[in-house]
């Protein structure tokens, strides 16, 4: 049981509980604020904790930030000294630490000395001043800016970890002809809402279970857009599973001006692959891999560590493999409960006592590969309370991701549960537009949403 006397803190000290697998039976909080001093009560499981922090407060924002800092913090030493376990990144408990890392910097703050503070490990703390100078280049601050996201909820299968709308194709082919009608239309009133262009991504999940003809369609939904806002931006396809490439889907991107692709294979096991849903092998994906490479794209590739059943050696092979593809990018993400997967269903919590192993080893072995860490994030119940990072090879950052992650760009996403972003980085405020979720609710709303989305973006 846990109450609070501040509705503004509950779900913040909800989220440092959650961290940890042992989590007390009856916690109770209650705050004040008097004469620059923040007061943190805390009573877990019967034993009483009272904490005195102060700090210089120059407006509301500062306020709120101090409030949920010292807060935070205080319940996370309590809860470490009482289970004995420190997490890797502390009491942090954002998505996005870069994005805190910069908004200190910008306020002429050390991030490494608040990082220290909340406890984050040193080579965290490493890891993120690394992201940073990656982004050197590619980081722009600036209202105008804007990435295209085309929301393709298609997949093969469903694997057990997947918290998306997808469902397996042969279950929704249906509606794909009024899907793409509708993906058509809200194409078509998009290019007067994008502003300057910096990059262009069709996610899913997975774009290539589209026919060719299909594909093509939603290429050519796009192709104004991308002609006439900026030719030259960086355009994305993620094609997804090696199991639905052919030559002709790749020659429709490359004619289309595509410049970088993704290949998902998640494992290269595949024992692994079987458990967790997916029909492609090792050898389609290095099939995948070879016929893509005459048409010159970049290359992003996913893995997961902490996959079902998965050893740190199994691990290890999967990363070196990937390395060896000669993908310009790598991400290495930890697995993670997401709400609607069939995996949050069997398990409340994730436990995997490798985890931290996986995470070190994908380090060493990409870092030595010549490959630099250039955006992270971090998720909810995910195993280990590690992270997500993507790698790449010097000079070929995918754009989008460290926009998308840094969240400096409007994001104009068309397409079922496509969210779309505006960011005001002078008013340091970010608003946002969900479109409806469920395939055929999307396509009977979607003359109302075009409408609802040309007022978010004016």
């Amino acid at each position: 049981m846990f109450t609070t006397d501040c509705k503004f803190l509950e779900n913040e000290l909800l989220d440092v509980v959650r961290l940890f697998k042992r989590r007390p039976e009856n916690l109770t909080h209650s705050f004040r604020f008097e004469e620059g001093v923040f007061f943190n009560d805390f009573s877990v499981d019967g034993k009483a904790y009272f904490f005195e922090d102060r700090g210089q407060v120059f407006d509301e924002l500062e306020y709120k930030r101090l409030e949920r800092r010292f807060a935070k913090l205080r319940l996370y030493k309590i809860l470490s000294a009482q289970y004995q376990e420190k997490m890797p990144w502390g009491a942090l408990t954002g998505i996005r630490p870069t994005k805190l890392a910069y908004r200190e910097m910008e306020n002429g703050r050390d991030f490494i000395k608040l990082f220290e503070e909340m406890e984050v490990r040193e080579e965290n703390i490493r890891l993120v001043a690394d992201i940073l100078k990656a982004q050197e280049g590619i980081y722009e601050k600036k209202d105008d800016n804007a990435d295209l996201f085309v929301s393709i909820p298609f997949c093969p299968t469903k694997c057990a970890y997947c918290s998306f709308i997808t469902a397996p194709i042969d279950k929704t082919r249906h509606f794909l002809p009024d899907y793409l009608a509708a993906l058509d239309k809200e194409l078509l009133a998009a290019k007067e809402s994008v502003g300057n262009l910096r990059s262009i991504y069709i996610g899913g999940g997975t774009p290539f279970a589209l026919s060719e003809q299909d594909l093509e369609r939603v290429l050519k939904g796009i192709e104004p857009i991308f002609k006439e806002c900026n030719p030259h931006c960086e355009y994305t396809v993620e094609a997804g599973r090696p199991d639905v490439f052919t030559e002709e889907k790749l020659r429709l991107l490359k004619d289309y001006g595509v410049t970088r692709i993704c290949i998902n294979p998640q494992s290269f096991s595949d024992e692994t692959l079987q458990k967790i849903g997916r029909r492609h092998t090792e050898a389609d994906i290095y099939r995948a891999f070879e016929m893509s490479e005459k048409y010159g794209f970049d290359v992003n590739v996913d893995l997961i560590a902490g996959l079902t059943d998965e050893t740190p050696e199994v691990f290890r092979k999967s990363v070196e493999k990937a390395v060896q593809t000669g993908a310009e990018n790598i991400t290495v993400h930890c697995l993670s409960l997401k709400s609607g997967a069939k995996l949050k269903e069997e398990t409340e919590y994730l436990e995997n006592d490798f985890i931290s192993t996986m995470v070190a080893v994908s380090r060493d072995i990409l870092s030595h590969a010549g490959y630099e860490p250039y955006y992270m994030y971090r998720q909810k119940y995910q195993v280990g309370n590690n992270e997500n990072v993507g790698w790449t090879k010097p000079n070929k950052a995918c754009v989008y991701n460290v926009d998308i992650m840094e969240e400096t760009a409007n994001n104009l996403a068309v397409g079922a549960n496509a969210v779309s972003k505006r960011v005001f980085n002078s008013q340091g405020l970010i608003t946002r537009f969900a479109s409806q979720k469920d395939l055929k609710t999307y396509i009977a709303c979607v003359d109302e949403i075009i409408e609802k989305k040309r007022k978010f973006f004016e």
